[in-house]
């Protein structure tokens, strides 16, 4: 029986990879296409886009590992019906149920995989890649020009004199900034910009500072001074998963996110029966129709998903996983054990 087992695996494992790596592909090649969409507002170097693919990676997995399961499990049962192999175990004495028994252990770990994957691994890959973002856009918007007025940082007016660009450097600057009743100005002879965490700052070296309002005015003399872009300081602090998943910020997202994902990872454990079913064929008496099957199952399947939750929302996980169960089940019965 363990030589049997690991027959059906390594089949099962060679059309997985034969089924995994074109639709893992396609998905990539999607998610690409989206991650380009960003060149439009920031600038991203490869290396840039690399790190967003990696972010994006966790997701591309999830949508893509499920239906590779079930796929190549179908087609590796319908390969065994297709060779009559199946027949001879079945004349043998073998039941169906001992498929299903050796395609349970990957299923299962399959589901468990893909339950880590969303709960604990989205939380983290989508707080890198939210504020890996906001950091390249607040950079994009700090575009400063020599000689030239209009520039801004943060709240501040900002005129440079002069930049070095191999040193990085501005020279000559001035800054300006009213708020309520008061004025500031602000002259340095040296600035650098320092991206620190994802905070901008500008750091200004030998400098002098006046503060003008209707009560007095003020002058300071520095040498070192630091102004903070608090403006574009919009970096989001990691939470646990947990803690994530039960926060309020973009509550009906993740509600949304906690049932179909939690659907979708149970989708390989709930389909076992309906593998069976589609892929035991009599080989010479019946014309299969297992590409339709296999695909009219998975768009059933998710697409009941993602609409029965607008209706019922939480409710749908058991409602939906109890249903396909027991009529998978059904179908089982009537087309595989009631004749083998």
């Amino acid at each position: 029986m363990n030589k049997l087992k690991r027959y059906i695996l390594s089949n099962l494992s060679s059309v997985f990879l034969s089924m995994f790596l074109p639709l893992f592909v396609i998905a990539s090649m999607v998610f690409s296409i989206k991650l380009a969409t960003y060149t439009a507002v920031i600038k991203l170097s490869l290396l840039d886009m690399a790190k967003l693919y990696m972010f994006v990676l966790p997701d591309i997995l999830f949508y893509t590992l499920p239906i590779s399961f079930f796929v190549a499990a179908v087609l590796s049962i319908f390969k065994l019906s297709n060779d009559n192999e199946i027949i001879v175990l079945f004349a043998l004495g073998i039941k169906p149920s001992f498929l299903l028994k050796t395609l349970l252990t990957p299923a299962f770990l399959l589901s468990v995989i893909l339950f880590l994957d969303y709960f604990m691994l989205y939380p983290h890959t989508n707080n890198l890649s939210r504020n890996f973002i906001d950091q390249k856009k607040s950079e994009a918007k700090f575009n400063l020009s020599a000689s030239e007025f209009g520039n801004n940082f943060g709240s501040w007016l900002l005129y440079i004199g002069k930049e070095d660009k191999k040193k990085k450097r501005y020279e000559d600057v001035f800054l300006f900034n009213k708020e309520n009743n008061e004025e500031i100005l602000i002259s340095a002879k040296q600035a650098d910009v320092v991206n620190s965490g994802g905070v901008l700052q500008l750091e200004l070296s030998n400098g002098e500072g006046y503060s003008y309002s209707k009560e007095k005015l003020s002058q300071l003399n520095f040498d070192d001074m630091t102004i903070f872009d608090t403006l574009k300081a919009s970096q989001r602090e990691y939470q646990m998963p947990l803690a994530f998943w039960l926060s309020e910020d973009s509550r009906s997202k993740k509600d949304r996110l906690l049932t179909t994902n939690t659907l979708i990872s149970l989708f390989p454990l709930l389909s076992l029966f309906l593998v069976v079913s589609i892929g035991v064929v009599h080989a010479r008496h019946q014309k299969s129709k297992i590409y339709l099957f296999i695909f009219s199952g998975i768009i059933l399947y998710y697409g009941v998903t993602m609409s029965l939750y607008r209706s019922i929302g939480f409710h749908s996980i058991y409602a939906i996983a109890l249903v396909w169960f027991v009529a998978t089940y059904f179908i089982y019965r009537k087309t595989i054990a009631k004749r083998f």
